[in-house]
């Protein structure tokens, strides 16, 4: 890992003791952190395997390395968030103001997936804004 260090809610998480040579899949943290940023974009195409996919990722690897499990954990917290958004506002839209609320929140789901990549990639933690912290 490029880094020996990641911000994590204004806090340094120290990651000396991490295997910097550990790669996942073949490849590095910081890569691997990124494509779990990315996979629940995958959704667009095949809905089952845009939220299967980011906890396959997170799951197999989270007891190797203290960086893929606060992603991954962050990436879930996402996730449930957006889901829990996107029930409520599919029930508001019975009055019209739904339909506004889903198209944003699909926009948003692109914009954080995309911020939260190109951090990972820099070794870097993004926190989505408005996700509920079920996963610590």
């Amino acid at each position: 890992m490029e880094n020996d260090n990641l911000y994590l809610d204004d806090e340094l998480l120290d990651l000396e003791n991490e295997d910097k040579n550990y790669k996942p899949w073949g490849m590095s943290i910081n890569q691997y952190s990124m494509l779990m940023h990315l996979s629940p974009l995958t959704s667009i195409l095949f809905s089952f395997v845009g939220i299967a996919l980011p906890i396959i990722m997170w799951s197999t690897q989270k007891n190797q390395s203290k960086t893929i499990d606060k992603h991954g954990k962050n990436i879930l917290n996402w996730m449930i968030s957006l889901i829990i958004y996107f029930t409520l506002s599919y029930l508001l839209s019975i009055i019209f103001i739904g339909l506004i609320f889903l198209i944003i929140l699909g926009g948003l789901g692109l914009i954080f997936a995309i911020i939260g990549a190109v951090k990972a990639s820099n070794g870097q933690f993004y926190k989505y804004p408005l996700s509920i912290p079920f996963f610590k």
